[in-house]
């Protein structure tokens, strides 16, 4: 594992010798930029291993992306090698259908410690609340992002993760997302607490999101990526593209069903994803990611 390949494989080109916010938020967001958030190795046949090395190698060596325990697992390794102060945290993902959080933490995320400053970083959530710069860890303040309105809500020791949204312009209405998603103006995002975790805490969790059958990453096949100014996601055979802030508080959102030949013409083009084996999408749950 050489540092200067991961670079080379997030096309960063800045300096790295000094460990300040400006060098974390460059990385952070060529880090997103470079490396999809996918689970596409649950519809391909493989496994998702829980593993440095091996996230390593199918991120950086084979091109691939992957979900957050393989995203962050990795960033946390570039921070760390870096001189960052990195601990790993965990997360519950809110689950819009239920309107509940998760039981159990379903999600890793970082917080780094800069100048006894706080900072959250998540290079592995992907789709819409996918952050682009570290968030300063203080409660009820709001953090614009490209993205939207990022800000954290602190109650008890729990901390709340939330996106204030824009209005969304679809001009494939046929296509479009529910009506009770384009009303949304603020959604919850993730919990979490300020536990220290090891990764070892994940495994149970990384086994279950890929096998259970009622996992979201078991019923939609998913493939995210940031750009400059929005987003590009494939789930299913629906390949979506999300420019931010197109108009007035708006952002543009074009969809596109596509056939089951563009599929991997489509990954290759807009994800620079090359699969190994035979891939089968799947889009069976009504939940929206957007």
């Amino acid at each position: 594992m050489d540092i200067k390949e991961y670079f080379t494989r997030i096309s960063y080109q800045g300096s790295y010798d000094k460990p300040d916010l400006a060098t974390l938020t460059d990385i952070l967001q060529h880090h997103i930029r470079a490396v999809p958030f996918e689970n596409l190795s649950i519809h391909c046949g493989e496994s998702i291993e829980l593993d440095l090395e091996a996230s390593y190698n199918k991120i950086v060596r084979k091109n691939r992306g992957g979900w957050c325990m393989e995203n962050n697992y990795l960033l946390s390794w570039v921070l760390k090698t870096l001189g960052y102060n990195v601990t790993l945290l965990g997360s519950n993902v809110y689950v819009p259908e239920y309107d509940a959080y998760a039981d159990e933490i379903d999600h890793l995320l970082l917080k780094v410690v800069l100048d006894d400053k706080s900072f959250i970083v998540d290079g592995g959530f992907g789709m819409a609340y996918q952050i682009w710069q570290p968030m300063e860890l203080i409660s009820g303040t709001d953090q614009p992002q490209t993205p939207g309105v990022f800000r954290f809500l602190e109650e008890s020791g729990v901390w709340y993760l939330e996106k204030v949204k824009r209005k969304q312009w679809v001009p494939n209405q046929s296509t479009s997302a529910s009506h009770s998603v384009e009303k949304e103006v603020c959604r919850r995002v993730y919990l979490f607490t300020l536990q220290p975790r090891d990764i070892e805490e994940f495994r149970a969790c990384n086994a279950h999101l890929q096998r259970a059958p009622d996992s979201l990453f078991v019923t939609k096949s998913i493939c995210s990526l940031q750009t400059t100014d929005g987003l590009r996601a494939l789930v299913g055979w629906k390949f979506t593209e999300i420019k931010y802030n197109y108009g007035d508080n708006m952002d543009l959102v074009e969809i596109r069903i596509l056939a089951d030949e563009e599929i991997e013409k489509t990954l290759k083009e807009k994800f620079n994803i090359t699969l190994d084996k035979k891939f089968v999408p799947i889009n069976t749950s009504r939940l929206s990611l957007f």
